[in-house]
């Protein structure tokens, strides 16, 4: 079979029953929810140990990709060799799916599953095992994964775990800084994301997300406890970015709890931003499409994408009011930061004329949300990407002019597997200039309102 052939007939949407899925570590948090609610339809599926396996993922690729196409493609071959060394003769390559989505847009991430399939392909043994994908480009339509009874009750149920993952990482983040003793903070983690877990694989078929949210409060009323009243609040640094560099913590070095170390307290942009900017893209595009249609007079056309705008309406209302929900149990015991509406987001960048959601890619997101996070007390940034990335250059090239008239401290931190001897000066100096800015910020009696 042909290369092209190949991605053709092996990367797509495979129905997952009687298969074991692979899936990446993106956030660990989300991602062991998401296992969760899969579990909770039948599925067997397996969060991949990361990291581990990036020396393989080096070893078949040139060095020109992007850093999390490496990390996920070790991944994937550590996991199916320890399977073959594991099962030895019983090893059957065909039932496994390896799971890697995709996006659309001026991003290399839309070409990570073809190469993993290329790879595979030139692996004795390798060629059976599919890759199951969805894309962006149809807001992450299931399609032939799942049954078809399923499909958009998962996509609710998945949607709801990505946000349940967003906010165990924020308690992680509220409570770390100001813990009472060392290792509190991660012990507490570990445990609310086991019992969160399990609530998933009781609950989440059968949509019984009042259950999962009571689950949820019982979590959230540990937390209070564990916060020492004494320690001050330190300086607010957002992290915005690549999605996968700045979620995955071993590719990024930990980046968050090394600020921690010099005195911040963190938070990144979270992964729920993302699928509720699919969202909010889609309905987008289906009302220029709109327009474009009733100035063609074409009412085949109209009907079809004023649906299409009523049905991502619809899916974009639905997970805010998912997300609210979940945000209100949690601040009635502890608050913590507040998530980003899209829509706002691209007010900040249509009023200054800085960027256009219409360019798409997450450097909207990312220029968006620091200047939010700026409006709201925050007192540094930091864009985290892989080596390389043209979004988050984009990014770059936007925010440093403006951040830097605002006298909000800002560094780029780009990553590739490599360490950089003077990573720590750099850190060092960026928290010393947000301990400035927050003791002007506090002086000038503007406090922080994200929490």
């Amino acid at each position: 079979m042909g290369t092209f052939e190949s991605l053709k007939t092996k990367v797509g949407k495979f129905r997952l029953a009687d298969k074991t899925l692979l899936l990446p570590e993106m956030s660990r948090a989300g991602c062991a929810l998401i296992a969760g609610a899969l579990r909770g339809y039948g599925i067997n599926v397996q969060v991949m140990e990361t990291y581990t396996g990036l020396q393989l993922g080096k070893q078949f690729t040139s060095g020109k990709e992007c850093f999390p196409c490496q990390i996920t493609l070790g991944d994937v071959l550590l996991h199916l060799e320890r399977e073959k060394e594991k099962l030895g003769d019983t090893f059957r390559p065909e039932n496994y799916v390896y799971f890697m989505a995709e996006a659309g847009g001026p991003c290399r991430f839309g070409m990570y599953n073809k190469l993993h399939r290329i790879v595979f392909d030139s692996l004795d043994g390798l060629s059976k095992t599919r890759i199951a994908s969805i894309t962006s480009d149809d807001s992450y339509a299931l399609g032939g994964l799942m049954e078809t009874g399923d499909r958009a009750h998962f996509r609710r149920t998945a949607y709801f775990a990505v946000v349940l993952g967003d906010v165990l990482d924020r308690l992680l983040w509220r409570i770390r800084p100001y813990e009472r003793s060392a290792g509190q903070a991660e012990e507490y983690f570990e445990d609310s994301l086991a019992t969160m877990v399990q609530a998933m694989v009781r609950y989440g078929r059968k949509r019984r997300f009042r259950r999962i949210l009571d689950t949820l409060e019982e979590v959230a009323k540990r937390a209070r406890d564990l916060i020492d009243p004494t320690i001050p609040p330190k300086p607010l640094i957002g992290m915005v970015g690549e999605i996968y560099l700045r979620s995955h913590r071993p590719s990024n070095q930990d980046l968050i709890k090394l600020l921690e170390g010099y005195g911040a307290e963190g938070v990144i942009a979270s992964i729920g931003e993302w699928v509720n900017y699919i969202s909010y893209d889609s309905m987008q595009k289906a009302a220029r499409e709109v327009a474009f249609a009733i100035r063609e007079r074409n009412l085949s056309g109209l009907r079809k994408h004023a649906g299409d705008w009523v049905r991502y309406r619809t899916e974009l209302t639905y997970q805010y009011l998912r997300l609210d929900q979940v945000y209100r149990r949690v601040n009635k015991h502890l608050p913590i930061h507040a998530d980003h509406r899209i829509s706002r987001l691209e007010r900040q960048l249509d009023n200054d004329r800085l960027f256009s959601f219409q360019v798409g890619t997450e450097a909207c997101l990312s220029i968006g949300g620091a200047l939010e996070y700026c409006l709201h007390g925050f007192d540094g940034i930091v864009n985290v990407f892989p080596f390389t990335c043209m979004p988050s250059t984009m990014c770059s090239a936007v925010l440093k002019p403006i951040l830097d008239r605002m006298q909000i401290p800002y560094i780029d931190s780009a990553y590739d597997g490599t360490f950089q001897t003077n990573k720590e000066a750099i850190l060092r100096t960026f928290m010393y200039q947000a301990a400035q800015h927050q003791k002007k910020r506090l002086a000038e009696g503007k406090l922080g309102t994200g929490h």
